[in-house]
């Protein structure tokens, strides 16, 4: 555009020098026009430039804050799951405390009504010595509880027995769901896991409506994860938390869904 401006005025001095004055102060002034129109282009696109790469600073500012809020929210969601999982564990040894003395006081209790309803024999002839009673055989409380001191001990197959002894005698007692989750840990701790699952699922099928069937399937949910079968073990979970949404045990499994690759 510059060269089209110049071009006639540049003929028309070389042409003869036959220019006038006036013409030379006209294309000094169209020179002097050009000049500051061009350097007003250059500064308007100078400051341009200069708002979008202060555009693009601001831009990945508010990135990296993201990234880092992100980052936080994810440690502190991570930390919350491991923390309520570490409270729900308190919270369940705590019960297990209290339930196992209360078991213990029920098995006391089972025994002295046994003591004093007993038939108290008649002396012999010159006996003055003071009869003993003789009780009759162990209610549910006091099977479970012998039972469960001899797996403390570490007597599996002796404890075995008792529990087994206990579901034979009172199939429906409050204790018969507990008893067979112990008779599963027995099978367990003698590394017959099979025998385990298969117990676990008696409680689930038995006692469908006893917390302990929730604690029976997680179980099982977990020997199948240990196992390598991870579809089989996320399936077992969502039974937790789909047939027992209120338990502590759909809390662990809803983390253990979320944890357990597919």
């Amino acid at each position: 555009m510059r060269l089209r401006t110049i071009a006639p005025a540049a003929a028309l001095l070389l042409g003869g020098c036959l220019a006038s004055k006036q013409d030379v102060f006209l294309l000094q002034n169209q020179l002097t026009t050009m000049q500051r129109a061009a350097t007003r282009a250059d500064s308007a696109r100078g400051a341009q430039i200069t708002e979008v790469l202060a555009q693009i600073v601001q831009a990945n500012d508010s990135v990296r804050g993201l990234s880092a809020r992100l980052a936080k929210l994810q440690s502190t969601v991570a930390t919350d799951n491991y923390e309520m999982g570490r409270q729900i564990l308190q919270i369940q040894e705590l019960s297990g405390q209290s339930q196992r003395r209360l078991q213990e006081l029920r098995a006391s209790l089972e025994e002295r009504s046994q003591l004093a309803t007993a038939p108290v024999p008649l002396p012999a002839p010159g006996d003055t010595s003071r009869p003993a009673p003789v009780p009759g055989g162990p209610g549910p409380a006091q099977l479970f509880q012998s039972s469960l001191d001899q797996l403390r001990r570490g007597s599996a197959r002796v404890a075995r027995g008792g529990f087994e002894e206990l579901l034979r005698n009172y199939p429906n007692s409050e204790d018969a769901p507990e008893a067979m989750i112990y008779i599963a840990e027995t099978y367990a701790s003698e590394r017959n896991q099979v025998a385990a699952d298969s117990v676990y699922g008696l409680v689930v099928q038995r006692y469908p409506q006893s917390p302990k069937a929730a604690t029976a399937l997680y179980k099982h949910a977990l020997s199948l994860r240990a196992a390598g079968r991870t579809a089989a073990a996320r399936a077992a979970f969502d039974r937790v938390v789909r047939n027992y949404p209120r338990s502590d045990e759909a809390t662990l499994a809803r983390e253990q869904l979320r944890t357990t690759g597919r």
